[in-house]
Parts: C-alpha cells; sequence; structure tokens
C-alpha cells in the first residue's frame, strides 16, 4: 500500500483518537502543526501512527531517495575546557594526559590519505583549547584549500566558534565572516544538545547557550553558507523540551531558510557523568525520528547517524522519516565509539552503504555535502558481487516399487 493510501486508511479509522486524527488530517493537507501537538504526538502516538505519517510526509519529499556522502572526520582535540555531563569524548583540561591535541601539520596529515580517494567531504569537531584558536583553524582551512580545493570543509560547531570569537574580539558576523574567507564551506550541527535552561544548565551550563547557538547559525546563514542542526535526546528532558528545542530552529529556519538537515542524537550512557541514567529504547528512537520529521516542515532532511545507533536501527529509520543516514566515516571519528554506540569501529565501504539501503527498498543516491547528486546507485552493480546461485532441486523418479 502506498504511503498516502496508508494515511488516508489511519484518517478513516473510527477508532482514532479525535486529536491524532486532526494531525494527520494536517499532514495530509501540509499544514503546520502546532507545539501542543507536537507535544501530543510524543504522549499519544504510538509507533505505527507516528510512522504512517512520518513516511508519508518523507516518501512526498523524497520518494524512495536515501542519501549518503563519502566523508571522512578530523578530531583535533578532545581536550576541553568545558564540563559537559552527557560526554564521554572529552578530557578536561586537568586531564590532558588522557587526550590529543593536534597541530595543523597533524590534520594536513590526515587529509593527505585521502588523496586521489573519491571522498567529497572532511568534518572537522572536537573539544574546545585555546591555543586552537582563530589563526589556527583559518590557517587550516587555508591550507586545506590550496592542497585539495575540491573537498568541503565542515567544520566546527557555535561551541567552539562562540570560544574562539570571543577570544578573537570579534562579532559572531565578523568571525563567520573570516572564517568563510579562509575556506570554511559549511558548519555541521553539534553542540546544540537541548536549548531550555531548564535542561540545559544541568547538562552543559559553562558553553554556548542557545541564543548563542542559533545567533552564529543565522550569521553562517547571512554569509550563504549552509549548516546543520542536532538535538540531543533520551536523557533528563521531558517531551515538551524537545518541541521547545525543535520550535527554535524552526523558527530560525522560517527566517533564513540556511538549515539542511535535523539530526536527532541519541543519549549514550557509558563512561560519563550521566551514566546512572538510562538509555531510551529503539522504538523510542524511532518514534522521535517520526516526531521530527513531522514537526520539522521546513526542514529538507532528516539524518540518522548509523554510526551512532546501529546499522540495524538505521534501516528502521528509514520508515520513520529519515532520508539521510551520514557517510563512510572511514574508523575516523572516536564521539560515538566512546560514547558506548554499537559501532565501536565506525567504517563502512560504499558498497555495504549502498547495499544497506537496497535491502529495506530504498533507493541509495551519493551526495555532496549540499545534497548535488553524486552518484545514483539504484542499478550500479559492484565488481566482485558474488551473486546467489540456484540449483535445480533434484528430482527423485517414480519407479513403482513399493517402500
Amino acid at each position: 500500500m502506498k504511503a498516502e493510501h496508508k494515511l488516508q486508511f489511519l484518517i478513516e479509522d473510527k477508532h482514532l483518537d479525535p486529536d491524532l486524527k486532526k494531525i494527520a488530517e494536517k499532514v495530509l493537507s501540509e499544514d503546520r502543526i502546532s507545539f501542543d501537538e507536537g507535544v501530543l504526538l510524543f504522549e499519544k502516538g504510538e509507533l505505527g501512527y507516528l510512522g504512517t505519517l512520518a513516511n508519508y510526509i518523507r516518501e512526498k519529499r523524497h520518494g524512495d531517495f536515501t542519501y549518503f556522502n563519502r566523508n571522512f572526520h578530523i578530531e583535533p582535540t578532545n581536550v576541553c575546557v568545558y564540563d559537559c555531563k552527557f560526554c564521554s569524548y572529552s578530557r578536561l583540561i586537568k586531564q590532558r594526559s588522557e587526550g590529543w591535541e593536534m597541530d595543523v601539520d597533524g590534520m594536513m596529515d590526515i587529509v593527505r590519505e585521502y588523496d586521489g580517494e573519491p571522498v567529497t567531504e572532511v568534518h572537522i569537531t572536537g573539544g574546545v583549547v585555546p591555543k586552537q584558536n582563530l589563526d589556527f583553524y583559518a590557517s587550516f582551512f587555508r591550507r586545506s584549500k590550496a592542497h585539495r580545493p575540491d573537498l568541503h570543509i565542515k567544520a566546527l560547531t557555535p561551541v567552539e566558534y562562540y570560544y574562539i570569537f570571543k577570544k578573537a574580539k570579534m562579532s559572531h558576523y565578523e568571525g563567520m565572516k573570516y572564517m568563510k574567507e579562509a575556506g570554511l564551506d559549511s558548519m555541521p550541527g553539534g553542540g546544540a544538545e537541548i536549548f531550555h535552561p531548564e535542561i540545559r544548565e544541568q547538562i552543559a551550563a559553562d558553553k554556548c547557550n542557545a541564543e548563542q547557538w542559533l545567533d552564529i547559525h543565522e550569521q553562517a546563514h547571512k554569509l550563504g553558507m549552509r549548516s546543520n542542526a542536532t538535538m540531543l535526546y533520551g536523557h533528563i528532558e521531558e517531551f515538551y523540551h524537545r518541541i521547545d528545542h525543535m520550535e527554535r530552529l524552526r523558527q530560525l529556519q522560517d527566517k533564513t531558510g540556511g538549515f539542511q538537515a535535523f539530526i536527532p542524537l541519541k543519549f549514550r550512557n557509558k563512561d560519563n557523568q550521566m551514566s546512572h541514567v538510562p538509555e531510551v529504547s529503539v522504538i523510542e528512537d524511532l518514534r522521535n525520528y517520526a516526531v521530527s520529521r513531522i514537526y520539522m516542515d521546513n526542514f529538507d532532511h532528516i539524518k540518522a547517524y548509523w554510526a551512532m545507533i546501529s546499522r540495524n536501527t538505521a534501516q528502521l529509520s528509514l520508515a520513520f522519516g529519515v532520508d539521510d543516514i551520514d557517510g563512510t566515516l572511514d574508523d575516523t571519528t572516536k564521539i560515538y565509539s566512546m560514547a558506548g554506540s554499537e559501532e565501536q569501529n565506525p567504517a563502512m565501504s560504499t558498497q555495504q552503504l549502498v547495499e544497506l539501503i537496497r535491502n529495506v527498498g530504498r533507493h541509495p543516491i551519493e551526495r555532496d555535502t549540499l545534497y548535488g547528486v553524486v552518484t545514483d546507485y539504484k542499478d550500479v552493480e559492484f565488481e566482485g558481487t558474488v551473486k546467489p546461485k540456484y540449483y535445480p532441486l533434484p528430482v527423485l523418479e517414480n519407479n513403482n516399487t513399493a517402500s
């Protein structure tokens, strides 16, 4: 049954809660749902209902297209001046001996490792330390662009930029303009966590607040750069905190149109100061993706990081509003594995990603960072692929003898 028929069938269900029916009718007519309706989806929406709505929106926008890219990460340091309670990755300055701090030459060595490889993006994020300042990153951006002009630099979150610009005594706009001129192409979506101060002050009190995070993205959008946005869910927040977070992003997107993808990030409780908080179930993961797709009506893409939620859950998410599962990674990030994700050595070949998508009936598209199509893998066959062989079963002749 097509997604639209499933939605129509759902709306016609006489047993459907009237409030949920109203939301389903809004989805069908492409009307925006309200804050209270967003909370209601979390409170009353069962998995099948949410999946029907989210998949309808996903297929109306993207059909079966499912995006990924060929990328690698550089994490310049895991030492950090901030003390986020949920973080398993960073080491405080006083724990410096347990961490790493790269110089620009070391970062360029990683870029050179991919010379001749068909990667399209380098994703850069990590901790915050004083010596990795404005000139440090600007120098790297310039050298990277000089070495490989076609490599898209998606680098640093408002957490890093807020600290860097404050030390440099630059406004957010001046700082982002300086970084763009040095070679920055776009921004990832990290550091958003949960915007509401009731939660942010408990889990990440000492880094940039919601208004500062949003303003840095706004200035980047004014300069023509695109960016992503994340939300850390599944810890001490309530459902209305999640919707408050999405609402602030939705309002900024109405204003600038500069966001490309919304990326829900699952809280993982390994080796951090919130290890006593249990992780939410896969069902809650899927519900959260679905509500995100329904609520974030002005975001083109909902992305799931396969390295954080596992390959199997990433496949499931493609029926709950997700149309992007990130990139090949090539085992270049430790952020997810150190937090206890199922993928302790996150790397997938292009063939593995394509087959993961195909195996749930979706259409794999390799994209660049700005969602330009690099390769349509719908009918591509890989060299060395072993096709299943079928052998005729032996036929036992009837010799009419009694057994």
